[in-house]
């Protein structure tokens, strides 16, 4: 039987060495069975057009986030940024669970753009964030990273007189437009909305009630009615 007794040199022999490692593989293997990795069901998705807050800030910013220019340029994703940058990184993960579609009593005025999550309260604060330019009819695109499929999408409007730019959004400054019926599973989503009488600065409003489990998401996406 190989010694383990370290030789005249003072170094163990391979066998003795061997035995630890052994032992720290095996343990390094069992933490890794227990780790919460991520997988496609952690991913979900966002409207991105017209783009939610959070997914213009970091398709705006996200590559050049210490941009000072970004203070002068987009004031509002500057202060979002400054507030928690993950808003901007998690763009897609913007969920509620189980809200059982009492979205409206489980979501406080003034915190519909964050969705109830004060980790993204900055997407509540009004100001001059970047509008997209939209028709009384226009497309809401969702794009949706793990395919989850939606029971529904409902989407509000706020009220003509509105604005955005010094006022929290709460419920009763909504118009509600319509509710979709249910899509499959896929990445992207399209669907047609027709609206009358806005003009200028709105917040489009949307929910999406996914299909896979009982999750919300709600955002704000900023627009111009020309």
């Amino acid at each position: 039987m190989p010694s383990s007794r370290p030789d005249q040199t003072g170094r163990r022999s391979r066998p003795a060495v061997r035995q630890p490692l052994r032992v720290l593989a095996v343990l390094l293997a069992m933490m890794v069975g227990v780790l919460p990795w991520s997988s496609p069901v952690q991913a979900h998705g966002t409207i991105i057009n017209p783009a939610s807050r959070a997914y213009q800030c970091w398709q705006s910013w996200g590559s050049q986030h210490t941009n000072p220019a970004m203070q002068q340029q987009d004031p509002m994703c500057w202060q979002a940024f400054q507030a928690n940058p993950d808003t901007m990184w998690n763009w897609m993960s913007a969920l509620r669970d189980g809200l059982g579609g009492n979205f409206q009593g489980r979501t406080p005025d003034g915190q519909l753009c964050s969705n109830g999550l004060s980790r993204n309260n900055s997407l509540n604060q009004p100001g001059a964030w970047r509008a997209t330019n939209v028709s009384r009819n226009f497309t809401v695109q969702l794009y949706d990273q793990a395919s989850h499929g939606a029971d529904y999408f409902r989407v509000y409007v706020s009220k003509q007189g509105f604005d955005p730019t010094t006022q929290q959004l709460g419920w009763g400054n909504l118009d509600f437009i319509t509710q979709t019926g249910r899509y499959a599973p896929a990445q992207n989503i399209s669907f047609n909305v027709s609206t009358s009488g806005y003009t200028g600065r709105h917040i489009v409003f949307v929910i999406w009630q996914a299909s896979h489990l009982d999750q919300a998401y709600m955002w704000c996406s900023d627009v111009n009615f020309v």
